[in-house]
């Protein structure tokens, strides 16, 4: 579609515009498409999948089918366009010039397909649909119990979840291939609506035989005295970290690095390290009484669970739903949830910020 300009759009009616501009991208897509003859919106989107998970067996895990029904739906796609679609480099697969060209347009294609879908689900009212939520790592601990009874009161609601990290999530949300995100840091990079619906208390934990495990009132700079497990540059976890450490103008260097919260949780609990992680991540574990949260000065650190969704989407029905349903009601369950572990770190007459 190189060379192609959209219409100026203008006029009262945003309906029309909507309309004006739709008929100017299929116009545009369908006589580009006449140079590629028989392309199909199956082969795009496992052309796209491969693209963006940089190999055909992540794309089949993503779109769940084989490898070969992938390649061959990408070679199908080349002859149709004569011209080759992806080059290797190294182990990764990446888009030629006129793999690019073709991504952008069934990107845009895509996008508007799923807003048309939208406005019909919207006429209809909210009997079912999909429902795409992309959960930030740390959030699997209570995400599920929101989703799970979300999906009891709406079980014709279709849903497709991702647990992932910051830089995956920072994906989805550029992309706009899902409809609301569950994060403890609102990007800052993407125009988005965040809201927040519940409390995120940070702690640093320990072994419960760990030396400082009944010390009171620990300063900071002690901390360096121990050795730190911290997670990835990067994560939403590690970037209030070294926030923490650096305003109080203590260097922070960990001993050692880890992606994974459940890798960290297990070094904490057989006592190799201390850590510096979300309440939620070791709220089983701090109640059960196998890991201990320290008495440190000017901890905890609160931030705040957020809904996010790009500044401009128009939300789904079902998307709306859950919207409402998290606003309204996910704070309560989720303060439910954090009792004991809240009560087991001695953080009860603490003040948490409200919802």
């Amino acid at each position: 579609m190189r060379g192609a300009h959209a219409p100026h759009l203008q006029g009262p009616s945003v309906g029309a515009q909507r309309e004006v501009y739709l008929s100017w991208l299929a116009d545009q897509f369908f006589l580009y498409a006449g140079t590629v003859k028989h392309i199909t919106r199956r082969q795009l989107r496992a052309f796209a999948a491969v693209v963006a998970q940089q190999g055909f067996s992540g794309a089949a895990k993503v779109l769940h089918l084989t490898q070969p029904a992938i390649s061959l739906q990408v070679k199908e796609l080349e002859r149709s366009c004569g011209l080759a679609l992806l080059e290797r480099s190294g182990r990764r697969i990446r888009p030629t010039e006129a793999g690019r060209e073709l991504l952008r347009a069934a990107q845009a294609v895509e996008r508007e397909l799923r807003g048309a879908e939208d406005a019909l689900s919207a006429l209809k009212g909210l009997r079912g649909g999909l429902l795409t939520v992309a959960v930030i790592s740390t959030a699997q601990y209570f995400a599920p119990r929101l989703l799970s009874e979300f999906c009891r009161r709406h079980p014709d609601v279709k849903l497709r979840l991702d647990v992932c990290n910051r830089a995956a999530m920072l994906r989805h949300l550029e992309e706009d291939d899902i409809d609301i995100a569950i994060m403890g840091r609102p990007p800052e990079e993407i125009e988005a609506r965040a809201e927040p619906f519940a409390p995120n208390p940070h702690v640093v934990v320990a072994a419960p035989g760990h030396r400082l495990a009944t010390r009171r009132r620990i300063a900071l700079r002690e901390l360096l005295e121990e050795p730190f497990i911290a997670r990835e540059p990067g994560s939403g976890t590690r970037i209030l970290a070294d926030g923490l450490f650096a305003k109080h103008r203590v260097p922070f260097a960990p001993a050692l690095v880890m992606s994974s919260n459940e890798a960290i949780k297990q070094a904490v609990m057989a006592g190799m390290a201390i850590s510096f992680l979300s309440l939620h991540t070791v709220g089983r574990e701090v109640a059960g009484k196998t890991m201990r949260v320290l008495d440190v000065e000017d901890l905890p650190i609160v931030r705040r669970w957020y809904l996010v969704h790009r500044a401009e989407k128009r939300l789904s029905p079902a998307a709306a739903a859950f919207r409402d349903f998290i606003l309204g009601e996910a704070g309560a369950i989720v303060d439910e949830m954090m009792a004991p572990a809240i009560a087991a770190a001695k953080l009860v007459h603490r003040r948490l910020p409200t919802r």
